[in-house]
């Protein structure tokens, strides 16, 4: 093999690299100074002095975190609404772009469901039409309200249907043949193929379900039933409010932290699920798209 070693080559890869590195380091460093930040103390923050390293060093701000129930109990309604709003996310997602990846003359209708769902993509009923229908299911107060009202997300349901359209039409067709019925063909030989296409969809209802804070505030009526999320926004709009409920040694806590260390420590709590979460999900990218070859 002949590698071009030209000064230009040289040059380029240089520019590249020092582009990719600069990029990294723009959507690093904004999170190490967070982590700094939360372990650094109430006059060091205050006065400005901390950049990428903690200054004079304390857990304060985490331990006043994780005091109590309240943040415990957010956090279990978040993996519940984040575990259930995936797997029913990835389940409509594959039920609906399996059929509408086909023809119109395989699936009679077919544009009609498909204009269906990118208007409900492009136009929604609006944030009180959509809390009356919550309010008439009875789901206010429930887990299902962060859930039902986004269950299929159009857009994920269409990268789904696209990637399906990009296999080859001779590996449904072979098991057609062999006898399997498209129950079978979708669960033995469509949904192996699709493990890089549903990681990455999958990834989408993670991060969006996780994320969400909006709903929780307007479906949950008790607090208790705060997603972690909306528990964390609560909490940055009245973290002064809340220290002050913490006791008599408040003058002690607010000379080791303060309501910024307070806040940067609740969202690097808040995302580290999915710091831990990605990284199992990542291998799925860069896998081929096709696992096996047709036989002509």
């Amino acid at each position: 093999m002949v590698y071009d070693k030209s000064i230009g080559r040289r040059l380029f890869h240089i520019l590249n690299y020092t582009i990719l590195l600069t990029i990294s380091l723009l959507c690093v460093l904004p999170f190490v100074n967070l982590l700094a930040v939360s372990f650094s103390s109430s006059s060091a923050v205050s006065a400005g002095s901390v950049t990428f390293w903690p200054i004079e060093f304390t857990t304060k701000a985490y331990e006043f975190a994780l005091s109590g129930g309240a943040f415990y109990s957010s956090l279990w309604v978040a993996i519940q609404r984040t575990v259930l709003g995936t797997l029913v996310n990835l389940v409509l997602i594959v039920l609906t772009a399996y059929p509408l990846s086909k023809t119109k003359q395989k699936v009679a209708g077919r544009n009609l469901y498909m204009g269906f769902f990118i208007v409900t993509m492009l136009f929604s009923g609006g944030l009180i039409p959509t809390y009356l229908v919550v309010v008439k299911m009875g789901l206010i107060n429930s887990i299902w309200s962060l859930i039902l009202p986004g269950a299929l997300p159009v857009f994920s349901m269409i990268i789904l249907m696209n990637f399906i359209r990009g296999l080859p039409e001779e590996i449904e067709e072979s098991a057609i043949i062999d006898g399997a019925g498209p129950l079978q063909v979708l669960l033995r030989i469509m949904l192996p193929l699709l493990k890089p296409a549903l990681a990455t969809v999958g990834l989408f209802s993670i991060v969006g379900h996780w994320n969400s804070w909006f709903d929780g505030i307007i479906y949950m009526n008790n607090p208790a039933n705060y997603p972690l999320q909306s528990y964390l926004q609560t909490l940055l709009q009245s973290f002064e409010q809340m220290m002050l409920k913490s006791g008599s040694d408040y003058t002690h806590l607010l000379s080791m932290m303060n309501a910024r260390t307070g806040r940067a420590a609740q969202m690097f709590l808040g995302a580290i699920p999915i710091l831990l979460i990605y990284p199992f999900l990542q291998k799925y990218f860069t896998k081929g798209l096709v696992l096996g070859s047709v036989k002509g």
